[in-house]
């Protein structure tokens, strides 16, 4: 029997040093103190990304077991979630009265 190990350097995958390379860009472009905050709304975004493919998957596998495959049940339950922010808003009352004038 031979036992299958899980090797530790995959080739062609950065290494080390290049991934200390690739961090030392990484915060001279975006700053120390942006970094935990992209890292933060990447983890919100994988989250939200991961719900509503297990919420896919659940409808997939509902309309499997109960072989309904029609599109007569439409999802009302959505939510913008989106955030608005007072620049939009400013650019709107702008826009607005740019066409008025």
């Amino acid at each position: 029997m031979v036992a299958e190990i899980a090797p530790l350097f995959i080739p062609g995958a950065p290494g080390g040093p290049e991934l200390l390379i690739i961090l030392f860009i990484a915060i001279l472009l975006f700053g120390a103190n942006k970094i935990p905050k992209l890292a933060r709304s990447t983890g919100e975004a994988m989250g939200e990304f991961q719900k509503g493919r297990e919420k896919v998957e659940t409808e997939l596998e509902e309309m499997r077991e109960t072989g309904d495959f029609d599109d007569e049940d439409e999802d009302t339950d959505f939510v913008d979630t989106e955030p608005v922010t007072a620049e939009d808003n400013e650019e709107t009352e702008t826009e607005t009265e740019t066409e008025t004038n």
